[in-house]
């Protein structure tokens, strides 16, 4: 749980605070788990909404886009990552964290931490349009930042 607040957090006491508030509130709210979900992914989400609520606290909150201006991009005919095989882990870790925080949020919670854009709209109250489009140009932009970290033009 504290990697899945690190994550988000950039600081380790903030992510060790939150995770310490959210087996707090996972252990006063017990009675209320339903076993739909495992008890694990139950708790994810507690630490999750606990990380973006610290977030907000800070003043570092996400930037709504107006839906109006989105425009949903399907993604299939452009899905070829054209990133060399150096690349490493460590090195997309570091480009995830390079991305706008509207886009960042969308993209660990998609790719990192598997949910769906229903969930990832209930958790950063957006809507699923939103979610879709921000996750796109997330992804366009992380490839981006990975080519020119190949090229070595990158961070």
């Amino acid at each position: 749980m504290y990697i899945v607040a690190k994550r988000f957090l950039k600081d380790t006491a903030d992510a060790e605070d939150v995770v310490q508030e959210a087996f707090l509130k996972a252990f006063t709210k017990l009675h209320q788990y339903n076993a739909e979900v495992t008890f694990g992914a139950w708790l994810k989400r507690i630490v999750i909404n606990k990380s973006i609520d610290l977030i907000k606290s800070k003043k570092q909150e996400l930037i709504e886009l107006e839906e109006v201006h989105l425009k949903v991009i399907d993604t299939d005919y452009n899905n070829k990552w054209l990133v060399d095989d150096a690349i490493t882990l460590n090195d997309v870790k570091k480009a995830i964290n390079k991305l706008p925080d509207k886009y960042q949020y969308v993209v660990m919670l998609y790719l990192i931490e598997g949910y769906d854009h229903q969930e990832i709209s209930e958790i950063l109250n957006i809507s699923v349009i939103a979610s879709r489009t921000q996750l796109s140009r997330g992804k366009s932009k992380l490839q981006e930042l990975l080519i020119q970290k190949q090229n070595g033009t990158g961070y």
